[in-house]
């Protein structure tokens, strides 16, 4: 069964920072294409960061750009998202996606980690 398993959430001061981290052993990491959805309370589920199995190219949604970093330790078979500069908004529960490469039928969750931005 694969396993994605996310931690770092909590609760921090507007400005303040968190790294999540998202880590599996039962996966070939390195074929697998890295994203960070997020959904606030009442939201639709939106994608965060993605980072490709293959280039390590990366992507953000508009309202984290600069802020957030999304970066990746194939020798460790962990994903990273490094917030920064956080706001309320950001406010949500944190999931990391596993998406393979080419057989994009082969797609995985963890279970959420929750990060709360409040003063």
């Amino acid at each position: 069964q694969v396993q994605l398993v996310e931690s770092g959430g909590g609760l921090v001061q507007p400005g303040g920072s968190l790294r999540l981290s998202c880590a599996t052993s039962s996966l070939i990491f390195s074929n697998y294409d890295m994203s960070w959805y997020r959904q606030a309370p009442g939201k639709e589920r939106e994608l965060v960061a993605s980072i490709t199995s293959t280039s390590g190219g990366t992507n953000y949604v508009d309202s984290v750009k600069g802020r957030f970093t999304i970066s990746r330790d194939n020798a460790k078979n962990t994903v990273y998202l490094q917030m920064n500069s956080l706001k309320p908004e950001d406010t949500a529960v944190y999931y990391c996606n596993a998406v393979h490469r080419t057989y994009r039928i082969s797609n995985y969750w963890g279970q959420g980690t929750q990060v709360t931005v409040s003063s």
